[in-house]
């Protein structure tokens, strides 16, 4: 790996970050510009539809007490993200920090900038799925990201070069 790869791996996971913002935050504009609150459109008959709801809390509408305490969560999260990706050197490891920054970022964003309030706001989520729980775009980048990098880190191995190999002791 040349020197330029890491600067040219964080740049890349910066501005795929930044698409998956994007593309979260456009389609839950499309969702409030085009849905009824809680109205139930069909996609695949029961099993995908869309339901636009407003949540306030976590992952099925945990916490939602506790949104400020959320936000403060989501902030760390950013920032322990972002830290991991100017650290990272492998690409198979960018790819993964890339949809969960993304993600992180657009939920970061809705509980800073949405109503009810500063700090307080509430997260669009507009897909449902078979009535089980309503997420959105950075929900799924949140959950695939973290699937692929379980997966990699289960059965990713890292090479080792010789001159990291401990030196063997003469006994």
């Amino acid at each position: 790996m040349t020197s330029k790869t890491p600067h040219a791996l964080r740049w890349w996971i910066g501005l795929s970050a930044i698409a998956i913002v994007l593309l979260d935050q456009g389609t839950k504009w499309w969702a409030e510009s085009s849905l009824e609150l809680r109205e139930y459109v069909p996609v695949i008959g029961d099993l995908l539809g869309w339901r636009l709801i407003y949540n306030p809390g976590a992952a099925f509408g945990l916490a939602s007490g506790m949104t400020w305490i959320l936000t403060i969560v989501a902030a760390v999260a950013v920032v322990a993200l972002v830290v991991l990706s100017v650290r990272a050197t492998r690409v198979s490891l960018g790819i993964g920090l890339a949809g969960m920054l993304g993600g992180a970022i657009s939920h970061l964003g809705d509980r800073l900038l949405r109503e009810p309030g500063f700090g307080e706001g509430h997260i669009v989520d507009f897909i449902d799925y078979a009535g089980f729980f309503v997420g959105n775009i950075a929900d799924i980048f949140l959950v695939a990201s973290a699937i692929y990098l379980v997966v990699l880190s289960l059965f990713q191995k890292d090479p080792v070069t010789p001159d990291e190999l401990p030196e063997e002791s003469s006994a």
